[in-house]
């Protein structure tokens, strides 16, 4: 049965807005209470955080300077619970400080074999990899969907557009390895991307290539007109 959000334990409110309305949706108090879970018998933890906060005139900058011994000085924040709220912010300025990641616009076949090489060229095993892109094709995400033995990997689809649909794709490559070297489609190759791509037209997720990577040189589907 559905519970309306003002009938949640208070503890819970926001984890739940969180989930239902996104980051963003969410006081700096709130973000606070989901680190340290739980506040004390007398007030929630987003009303323990509004009191942490208010004592830094609601700046996080100011409360990121707050040593531990400083933050266990405010009843219910035990040690855990200051290392967390230290941690997080300390993440933050961390982040702050890195610079901007260009993301690898993807141009041509010979793109996605600089990216993927590295990772997957000299591998004595198979590995299936896809790479999401933007509506700019450049690549959000990576990642590994299966790993197999030396002649081949089984492929989910479902997992595959599970992640798509996770980091808003609108576009994804396929690309695996061949550890023989052999530079060939396999008729299981040809029809797993057959069956992706056909997959992707329902979901308006286009399949833009498949490339097969060996240590030195890749097969593109698309440069060999199988698309």
């Amino acid at each position: 049965m559905y519970t309306p959000i003002n009938q949640w334990a208070e503890d819970d409110r926001p984890r739940e807005k969180f989930l239902l309305k996104g980051k963003s949706s969410l006081s700096d108090s709130e973000l606070l209470a989901i680190l340290i879970g739980s506040g004390s018998r007398n007030e929630s933890a987003v009303q323990l955080c509004q009191r942490i906060l208010a004592s830094t005139q609601n700046n996080l900058n100011l409360l990121g300077k707050l040593s531990i011994q400083q933050l266990m000085n405010f009843k219910g924040i035990g040690e855990a619970k200051a290392i967390s709220i230290a941690a997080a912010l300390e993440l933050g300025r961390r982040r702050r400080e890195e610079e901007v990641i260009e993301l690898k616009k993807i141009s041509s076949s010979k793109a996605v074999f600089d990216i993927m090489q590295p990772i997957i060229g000299e591998l004595p095993h198979e590995e299936f990899w896809v790479l999401l892109l933007n509506n700019s094709n450049k690549v959000i995400y990576k990642n590994q969907i299966s790993k197999g033995g030396i002649t081949g990997t089984v492929v989910d689809t479902r997992i595959v557009f599970k992640l798509a649909l996770e980091h808003n794709a609108v576009a994804i490559i396929l690309t695996h390895n061949h550890p023989s070297g052999k530079l060939q489609a396999s008729d299981a190759d040809i029809q797993i991307t057959k069956k992706i791509k056909e997959a992707g037209k329902s979901l308006d997720i286009q399949v833009l290539d498949h490339v097969i990577i060996t240590e030195k040189s890749y097969y593109s589907f698309v440069d060999e007109g199988i698309f």
